[in-house]
């Protein structure tokens, strides 16, 4: 399985440590994705050229991701703020959001794009990379994979949905009916594979009419930033390849597991360097 992501990625800066992660969901998903097995990935989206940029840059380099239709803009690259509670569960805390080149430049897709998406199985991209009106034309290249994260407005389901077939939503602060209620309005607009991840709670899947439970497996946490990004890149990595979707649940609670033994959705911390006043971006 081949598989590209395409639009968000951060910096996630850890504020007690001094230290940033290469992160963002899109990202999160190409990175881990080749880790897991995936025979080839690629990203795709926009960078700063600061010290966070060049971060993710090498970063990638160093996963083996193949960055060739990467864009790079002057500016900040977006980074959010983390602190961790006492139960190491994240909580951002800022961000740049408003300044960084991200929110100021667009992705617009080429034709070149269109035709380098041939050498890849799945697209996967989410609600932070700002592409849905892009979606349409994607879709008629590549099968989509899609992070909702906690967005069940029902106007926005109808603008994703149709051009999805895999669909991701983050529901810990669901109850299990809604989660099922969720699942059923969203297979009518069409998804294929529906999972919605409940944190502590585990899992729900749907598939073909079918729901499929997962709980999570217990580990000694440190981080759970990545953790659900974890989750939907060994779900697609190998789900993708054997259709087994209980053996891939098993198995992407493991990978989700592992994600929070560590800082960071997939390590690379360094420190945060804090520039001078007077040095340019």
């Amino acid at each position: 399985m081949k598989i590209i992501g395409v639009g968000d990625n951060v910096v996630d800066y850890y504020k007690d440590r001094g230290e940033i992660y290469p992160g963002g969901n899109a990202l999160n998903v190409a990175v881990l994705a080749k880790r897991y097995g995936a025979d080839a990935s690629s990203y795709l989206g926009i960078v700063g050229n600061d010290d966070a940029g060049e971060h993710i840059t090498n970063s990638l380099r160093e996963e083996g991701v193949d960055i060739s239709r990467l864009r790079t803009g002057f500016g900040q690259n977006w980074e959010s703020i983390i602190s961790l509670n006492e139960d190491a569960d994240r909580i951002f805390i800022g961000s740049n959001r408003g300044t960084c080149v991200q929110s100021i430049m667009k992705i617009n897709f080429n034709q070149d794009d269109f035709d380098y998406l041939q050498n890849y199985d799945l697209l996967h991209t989410s609600i932070y990379s700002y592409i849905e009106s892009e979606l349409p034309e994607l879709s008629k290249h590549i099968t989509l994979s899609f992070d909702f994260s906690s967005n069940v407005h029902d106007e926005y389901l109808k603008e994703v949905c149709p051009y999805v077939t895999y669909g991701f939503f983050s529901g810990s602060e669901l109850t299990k009916d809604e989660c099922l209620q969720l699942i059923k309005k969203v297979a009518a607009f069409g998804v294929e594979v529906i999972g919605v991840t409940r944190g502590a709670k585990g899992a729900i899947f749907y598939r073909e009419g079918k729901i499929f439970e997962q709980p999570i497996i217990e580990t000694d946490v440190v981080d759970t930033l990545g953790a659900g990004d974890s989750f939907i890149s060994k779900f697609l990595t190998y789900y993708y390849k054997t259709k087994d979707m209980e053996n891939a649940l098993k198995e992407s609670a493991k990978a989700a597991s592992a994600t929070c033994e560590i800082y960071g959705a997939f390590g690379h911390g360094i420190p945060k360097r804090v520039r001078n006043l007077n040095e340019t971006v």
